[in-house]
């Protein structure tokens, strides 16, 4: 995906749930930060754009954007690319990024107003994750030098404690680049 088809998604999104304020949240966050050009494959591979509202305690919002522009829909038929409707709460993140989140003010993606994990978060959840192609993910982001060592270290010591496990095996994976 790259970020003209990002900010469709967001335009859509927007007027589907009737709120101009987004958090992308999955890989495609990174578009929020860096341009397509500047990125590896892996970090532009997918063609869904994980997209939560920042007030969506019901989770109504998110649901009608899977419903309307999601995996299977005629968006998707239509565009190769959709949104996948989640709840903020989805995601594992480190403490504070909410005051962290990346902006931008793209015409393109108007009316909305999209926010986006800032690159480190973001990669702190995939590894928390722990899927392999959001580790491909992670680990080209490092390679590239797109997201720095030192600061995925500390933010993953942000981990809230009820994820000890999952901070541990995040600190162990992130130990093997410093080795």
């Amino acid at each position: 995906m790259n970020r003209l088809q990002l900010a469709h998604v967001l335009r859509a999104a927007s007027r589907i749930g009737q709120d101009q304020d987004i958090l992308v949240i999955g890989s495609q966050a990174i578009l929020g930060t860096f341009d397509e050009d500047d990125l590896p494959d892996e970090a532009t591979a997918s063609i869904e754009a994980d997209i939560a509202f920042l007030d969506d305690p019901g989770r109504v919002k998110a649901d009608r954007v899977e419903g309307a522009i999601g995996e299977f829909s005629d968006f998707h038929s239509m565009n190769g690319f959709y949104a996948e409707g989640i709840h903020i709460e989805t995601a594992v993140l480190p403490v504070g990024w909410k005051d962290r989140l990346v902006t931008w003010d793209l015409q393109s993606s108007r009316p909305s107003h999209p926010h986006f994990l800032e690159p480190h978060d973001l990669a702190i959840s995939k590894l928390i994750a722990g899927r392999e192609k959001d580790v491909a993910f992670v680990d080209a982001l490092i390679m590239h030098r797109l997201i720095d060592l030192p600061t995925l270290i500390e933010r993953a010591h942000l981990i809230e404690e009820g994820e000890t496990l999952r901070r541990h095996r995040v600190i162990t994976h992130l130990s093997g680049y410093t080795r």
